[in-house]
């Protein structure tokens, strides 16, 4: 069953921006906290950002350095990661991810309804 769905990604320059998506499929969405990780290959899946249910709290990791944003729409039932001053760092296939844990919210263990992931690639 197909929980998540991401989009958004693609070829982008340095310097450039991205919006990705990650439209769910569950009317309960909006309860959940919802996670963006990414994964770069050859490298274990880490996480980029999280934003909580119906009273949203935010939570980035350092590396995002205030040039992402994450944001949700839970009339729309979907997730948004905003990425400015992209770098070649970034490149990575980016999943959005429900937290069902009670640990800590940068783990990927605590987390299920992964996607198919969206590539981002920033070229130098």
């Amino acid at each position: 069953q197909v929980h998540v769905v991401e989009s958004g990604g693609g070829l982008v320059q340095a310097g450039g921006s991205l919006r990705l998506s990650c439209a769910a499929s569950e009317g309960s969405f909006g309860t959940y906290t919802m996670a963006w990780f990414r994964q770069a290959p050859g490298k274990e899946r880490e996480f980029v950002a999280a934003i909580s249910g119906r009273t949203p709290r935010l939570y980035y990791a350092d590396f995002v350095k205030g040039r992402f944003t994450i944001s949700r729409d839970n009339a729309k039932i979907t997730m948004y990661l905003q990425m400015n001053s992209l770098e070649p760092v970034d490149t990575a296939v980016y999943y959005c991810a429900r937290y069902i844990g009670s640990g800590d919210l940068a783990a990927a263990r605590e987390y299920d309804w992964w996607g198919q992931g969206t590539q981002v690639i920033v070229s130098s």
